[in-house]
């Protein structure tokens, strides 16, 4: 097929080698029909870098698949797209923004392309067409990009009956999240606080070493996660020693919980650590090999697994947490389950 293209195609100008490997990578990847399973050209792979560990210029959301769609994992917090309204869950059906010239529904559409047309200079808009769980139809909303600076770890100290909770918010798994995390948790041993809430709310992921260092803050000892590839299989357990391992402890998840921060929330319930609180997770149990290329492009691969020390498959249904409980939309100035995680913790 190259060479007949070389030989035949009518306008010789338009084969770009470079283009045209890229393009046949993808359609390999793709043909698995695994959306995690994937080919990134070197300015995609750049983009997926900068997630983690940088800022970029966006909307601010965690693109995943839900049951073959394009879906929002998570909004980041404070970023633009929640503030539009954007919810964790809602399904992406089109991305329209008219000085890129992008007007495409997305059935079918890999998620570095998504990443791509959603992106874009700041100051710029860009229309998404979306459907909420429970809707009769789509909506449209849309969103001006800016720079979006993603934390890793934040820290309020709650007073509730005399008493100090802290309430430890964990963005992501990240390249900085090691550094911030100690910084906090000094912070809350000189506090004295009574409990503590981690909320893995919209909490997209990340790095597994960084699930298992922060598990490991909550457990003395035990079984973090397995990981079971095609040949073999490989077991993660608590590696150090924890500054936290006796304080009563709830975990707060949603819908945008998936993958690291599920590893982490299933092996605190599963150890009997701690009580999860909050929505069903979104279920991201596979592990992505990732072989960075010569040309700054990269090939990630699904090659295993994550299985909790009870032996379920995060996959499969996610996270059910403790005690379920919605977050009231009509209800802006009140996180309900924040008050149940704070309830939970003056229980224990």
């Amino acid at each position: 097929m190259w060479r007949r293209l070389e030989t035949s195609y009518v306008d010789p100008t338009k084969l770009d080698y470079a283009k045209m490997t890229w393009g046949s990578m993808q359609g390999l990847a793709q043909s698995l029909e695994d959306p995690y399973t994937q080919y990134l050209p070197p300015a995609e792979n750049k983009q997926a870098n900068e997630d983690l560990n940088g800022a970029f210029y966006g909307v601010g959301i965690e693109l995943g698949y839900r049951e073959g769609s394009l879906a929002v994992v998570a909004p980041i917090t404070g970023s633009p797209a929640e503030k539009a309204g954007v919810k964790a869950g809602d399904l992406i059906l089109h991305i329209k923004d008219e000085k890129k010239k992008v007007d495409l529904d997305t059935p079918g559409m890999t998620l570095p392309t998504a990443v791509t047309h959603i992106r874009g200079d700041k100051g710029t808009g860009v229309t998404l067409t979306l459907f909420r769980e429970g809707g009769e139809k789509s909506f449209e909303v849309t969103i001006t990009r800016d720079e979006i600076v993603v934390p890793s770890v934040e820290l309020k100290f709650i007073e509730k009956e005399g008493k100090k909770i802290a309430h430890l918010e964990l963005h992501k798994f990240g390249g900085r999240t090691d550094r911030e995390w100690i910084a906090k948790i000094g912070e809350i041993v000189a506090s004295k606080s009574v409990g503590v809430i981690l909320d893995l709310r919209n909490n997209p992921g990340g790095y597994l070493d960084g699930a298992v260092f922060v598990t490991s803050e909550f457990l003395a000892n035990g079984i973090v996660v397995k990981q079971e590839g095609r040949r073999s299989s490989e077991t993660y357990s608590v590696d150090r020693k924890g500054s936290l391992t006796t304080i009563p402890l709830v975990v707060l998840v949603n819908k945008g919980s998936a993958s690291a921060s599920e590893i982490t929330a299933g092996a605190l319930q599963d150890n009997k650590r701690a009580k999860i609180v909050g929505e069903t997770s979104f279920g991201k149990g596979t592990v992505q090999e990732v072989q960075d290329l010569s040309d700054g492009s990269s090939l990630h691969v699904t090659v295993a697994k994550w299985i909790l020390p009870s032996g379920r498959w995060i996959g499969k249904e996610g996270i059910t947490p403790d005690e379920k409980i919605e977050d009231n939309l009509e209800t802006k100035d009140v996180d309900e389950q924040l008050e149940k995680a704070i309830e939970a913790v003056l229980i224990k």
